[in-house]
């Protein structure tokens, strides 16, 4: 990537600040839950990070594609993702391919120093279904399915893009591999409003 590097931050329990207070906030929560149509899990959540200038690129991947390698036996799981910063073409904006996680898993291999899906696959979909530029305002939220094809592009712009990804899964695919790092199911509590008031008053204290 000419130097630009793609970074992130990733955490697998939740805690006491404003990321893990928005995990849990029913507005996405409930949401999860429809599209999943069960009660979910928290199963990770990211902040990527796309600094002006030197964001890196992401590759064609399905989040899935990863996620089978920890135990999910099904692909039930799905993403929040939420603009931190204003996302457009020029910083990078997530692309996706509308209906691909109809397609199923893909295989994934080493592209650089990053893991994506078959490109010759890739190509063969991109003939068939629409390439979508998710351009968003801060605030605004795109859910998706695991199996949804995804990218981005770098950060060629004077604007950092960083966004918060919240993942979740369906409760009856808890993991069979125990890696010490994705818990096993259990009851996510939803934090009201006010909770998440309380905690960005104390962080702006």
């Amino acid at each position: 990537d000419q130097g630009q590097t793609a970074k992130l931050a990733i955490w697998f329990e939740l805690g006491d600040d404003i990321w893990s207070a928005i995990s849990t906030h029913p507005s996405i929560v409930n949401n999860v839950r429809r599209l999943l149509g069960e009660e979910v899990a928290f199963f990770h959540g990211k902040v990527m990070l796309k600094e002006k200038k030197t964001g890196g690129r992401w590759e064609w991947h399905q989040d899935y594609g990863y996620w089978y390698n920890n135990g999910c036996l099904y692909p039930d799981m799905a993403s929040c993702l939420i603009a931190v910063d204003r996302a457009t073409r020029s910083n990078g904006c997530l692309q996706v391919i509308r209906g691909s996680h109809q397609l199923g898993r893909l295989d994934h291999a080493k592209t650089g120093d990053q893991r994506g899906a078959d490109l010759e696959r890739v190509e063969a979909v991109l003939q068939r279904l629409e390439l979508v530029y998710c351009e968003l305002e801060p605030g605004d939220a795109i859910f998706f399915h695991g199996n949804l094809l995804h990218r981005s592009d770098q950060n060629t712009s004077d604007q950092p893009r960083w966004s918060l990804i919240c993942c979740y899964n369906a409760r009856h695919n808890d993991p069979y591999i125990t890696d010490g790092r994705h818990p096993n199911y259990h009851p996510l509590e939803i934090w009201p409003d006010e909770r998440v008031r309380a905690i960005l008053t104390a962080d702006n204290a």
